[in-house]
């Protein structure tokens, strides 16, 4: 059975390859196919993650502001 070919440029993967080597003994390779779409998913996330850090931050700092408690 074949495959259908993708219906919109969105849903055409796309292949990245990279190889490291150091010397003759050690050689790294790396392949990655991601398609438009699952690219601007993983943008997405990155974009939540980052914009949740500085309110977090800004909260652990505003407790240490309080002063100690009475007794």
């Amino acid at each position: 059975m074949e495959a259908e070919p993708p219906t919109h440029p969105l849903d055409t993967p796309q292949t990245a390859r990279a190889t490291i080597r150091f010397g003759e003994r050690f050689v790294m390779e790396s392949e990655a196919r991601f398609t438009p779409l699952g690219l601007l998913a993983v943008g997405g996330l990155v974009a939540a993650i980052l914009l949740s850090v500085p309110p977090i931050i800004r909260a652990g700092r505003a407790h240490k502001a309080l002063p100690p408690p009475r007794d």
